[in-house]
């Protein structure tokens, strides 16, 4: 049934001056999965992303959201349909405390994000819901700590909070735990999977434990087009996925069973 996909594209395919970054691609995201898009640097994935968030149009090929045909929209349209992306590079204000960038986050998503000259008082009513949020991230604590001063894995804590903030029903993440230690990937691992409750995520993600421990389903592209797609176990031993990583995924993929 359809109704049991959020997103589907069918056939969707970019190409830049004769080059293909996207080929034909269907892909098909399952309501309430956390679902992994991974491939080799250049593999398209995020050519996929921007094109499902409307950043570039597609040269053809069709987008589906909730059974909506939403393909050449403008991004603003996808965007209040509740497709919410998170970027690879942290994008929060760095000199506001943790609770104002979460509050801002929240602003926007009752259409007053560019009503910053009114009291500060008369933005309370926002408060207990931006706490609720920092609550489910680990940022209780860090509310009025200026952003700037957080170490980088709870930098994108914060921007996993302001993302829910804008009630997203799929969240797109993109590289989440790129450049982070050991210690903040499992962090932020957990709250992935914490704050995916209600809710669809589809995530770019290169660390293999990471997609290993979290995702339900698995999409594999190679040069633009999928090569391998269904549930870890079978991804991981697919041999062509572990030929496209040239041997390098190999040992990760099976050091994360």
């Amino acid at each position: 049934m359809a109704a049991e996909f959020i997103l589907e594209t069918k056939g969707l395919t970019k190409e830049f001056k004769g080059f293909v970054a996207v080929n034909n691609v269907d892909l098909k995201v399952a309501r309430g999965h956390i679902h992994a898009l991974i491939g080799p640097n250049g593999a398209g994935k995020t050519t996929f992303f921007n094109l499902l968030t409307k950043f570039i149009i597609p040269t053809r090929g069709t987008i589906i959201y909730r059974g909506e045909d939403i393909t050449h929209e403008k991004p603003a349209q996808t965007a209040r349909r509740g497709i919410v992306r998170s970027f690879q590079i942290s994008a929060v204000f760095p000199h506001m405390t943790v609770l104002e960038n979460v509050r801002a986050a929240l602003q926007r998503g009752l259409g007053t994000s560019f009503h910053f000259w009114r009291p500060e008082h008369s933005l309370h009513h926002l408060h207990e819901r931006a706490d609720e949020l920092l609550a489910a991230v680990d940022l209780k604590d860090f509310a009025d700590e200026l952003t700037v001063n957080l170490p980088y894995g709870r930098k994108r804590a914060l921007e996993l909070a302001t993302t829910m903030a804008l009630e997203p029903d799929l969240m797109l993440l993109d590289e989440p735990t790129q450049g982070m230690g050991h210690e903040d990937v499992h962090r932020v691992t957990e709250l992935i999977k914490k704050v995916s409750t209600g809710r669809t995520i589809l995530m770019v993600e290169h660390n293999m434990n990471v997609v290993a421990s979290i995702a339900d389903r698995i999409t594999v592209l190679q040069r633009g087009a999928i090569i391998a797609d269904g549930p870890y176990a079978e991804v991981s031993a697919n041999p062509q996925v572990i030929e496209a990583y040239m041997g390098t995924a190999d040992a990760a993929l099976q050091g994360a069973h």
